[in-house]
């Protein structure tokens, strides 16, 4: 069981094992492993409702992923300057301890929520839930959730949002989509962040980065950009309206999106064999 990161069991779901909860008592033998599946059960039961709630308000969800340190606030900064008047944006922050980010994205004049996950590398859909309280999504059109800087749990659970972003700043290494394949896979748009430093930096090569990314069969969008010098931002403005435009037409039809989820992360995570990678969300 993943206890070494407590990456399962969050301060979102730990009332379920806890106490009188509903996975508090397990059949014997294989109890870590159930209890895990109910974890994830839960979890998605709760994504569920999430998206539901996200619908019926008509917000569109967007999950940002990446390593540490890849750029997701700055983007979203410049993301806010750039469509603050055309839509109403709001922020879920997810960070293992700090509210910085949740400040800096205020400081835009947006509503944003910290969530600080503590010991957990990725946000869960009851963490989200507890979020949602503090937004008024009657005042949300596109609701962006910043999860932890990691790149192995985030993409395995689902929150509730439609569509998952993956960064991969041109400061990591071009063969970050083949080392992991999950998070890549699992992007509905791939952004790589921080072009602006392309002229400086002569290992990183955008090109094999690409290719690192279609080798998954991930026939997502991916754009070059610098959310700095706002190179390549016109790009993905255009992705949002397209999506939030998407969005709008899918709740008039009464349908829903959802990310696409990556089950063998999960499979990871439910057999416990990713010990050794819980060191990712650490700065590298």
């Amino acid at each position: 069981m993943c206890d070494t990161c407590g990456c399962n069991i969050t301060d979102g779901n730990r009332h379920l094992i806890e106490g009188d909860g509903k996975l508090a008592k397990t059949g014997d033998g294989r109890e870590a492993v159930a209890v895990l599946q109910g974890l994830l059960h839960e979890n998605d039961h709760q994504a569920a409702h999430n998206r539901h709630h996200f619908d019926s308000h008509g917000v569109l969800a967007l999950n940002l992923m990446s390593a540490p340190g890849s750029g997701k606030t700055s983007l979203l900064e410049a993301t806010i300057e750039a469509l603050g008047e055309e839509f109403c944006i709001g922020v879920v922050e997810g960070d293992l301890e700090t509210e910085n980010d949740a400040e800096r994205i205020r400081g835009k004049g947006v509503p944003a929520v910290q969530i600080t996950t503590g010991s957990a590398c990725h946000l869960d859909a009851h963490m989200v839930h507890h979020a949602l309280h503090q937004l008024d999504l009657d005042q949300i059109d596109i609701l962006f959730i910043e999860n932890v800087g990691n790149l192995v749990c985030p993409a395995s659970f689902d929150l509730g949002q439609h569509r998952n972003i993956t960064l991969l700043s041109v400061t990591e290494g071009d063969d970050k989509p083949a080392k992991y394949p999950v998070m890549f896979r699992g992007a509905d748009a791939t952004l790589i962040t921080k072009a602006d430093l392309l002229a400086y930096l002569d290992d990183f090569d955008p090109q094999r980065a690409e290719d690192a990314v279609r080798a998954l069969a991930n026939r997502g969008p991916i754009q070059r950009l610098s959310a700095k010098t706002g190179q390549g931002l016109d790009a993905w403005l255009d992705w949002l309206r397209q999506e939030a435009k998407a969005q709008q037409q899918r709740l008039d039809q009464g349908d829903t999106a959802r990310p696409k989820l990556q089950p063998e992360g999960r499979h990871l995570h439910a057999h416990g064999t990713h010990h050794g990678h819980h060191h990712h969300h650490h700065h590298d």
